[in-house]
């Protein structure tokens, strides 16, 4: 254990548009080599896009999308007696939170398209409507954690 006690919890900062901790969570994201325009032109493209197609509040899709995306359950590997096993473990909500930015951005990432702007505003309308990359990667993770419910005893 640490002797120097529990380190404090950091919060979000808010975004200077939206005034939202979420979409300045996402925009940490989906910085790369320390461009935080280029990121933020990004998500804003993204957010436009949105609120084009759907003639909706965008942030509502996006916490919704989010909302969707986050998982109750993972597995993570522990080793015992020798060998690797996936123990489903519960997330908390924070964590929660950051896997599904993960997954959709990477989800969008992977796909066919144009700019970095028009995949993440359609898979944000995907991921709200209960489909895309990044649910069935949840979808995915919690296949995983039922079938390892048996080590479940290991956390």
């Amino acid at each position: 254990m640490s002797r120097r006690g529990t380190a404090k919890g950091k919060t979000a900062k808010y975004d200077p548009i939206y005034r939202n901790r979420l979409v300045n969570m996402l925009v940490n994201r989906i910085l790369k080599h320390g461009k935080k325009a280029l990121a933020y032109k990004i998500l804003y493209g993204a957010v436009k896009k949105i609120q084009q197609n759907t003639k909706t509040n965008p942030l509502s899709i996006l916490r919704q999308a989010i909302r969707g995306v986050t998982p109750d359950i993972a597995v993570k590997a522990r080793r015992k007696s020798g060998s690797t096993r996936q123990v489903p473990i519960e997330i908390g909500s924070t964590q929660g939170k950051t896997l599904a930015i993960r997954w959709l951005l990477g989800a969008s990432r992977k796909r066919p398209g144009q700019n970095m702007a028009f995949k993440l505003s359609s898979e944000l309308v995907d991921a709200a409507k209960g489909r895309g990359g990044a649910i069935r990667k949840k979808e995915e993770t919690i296949k995983m954690a039922e079938a390892n419910r048996a080590f479940a005893h290991f956390r």
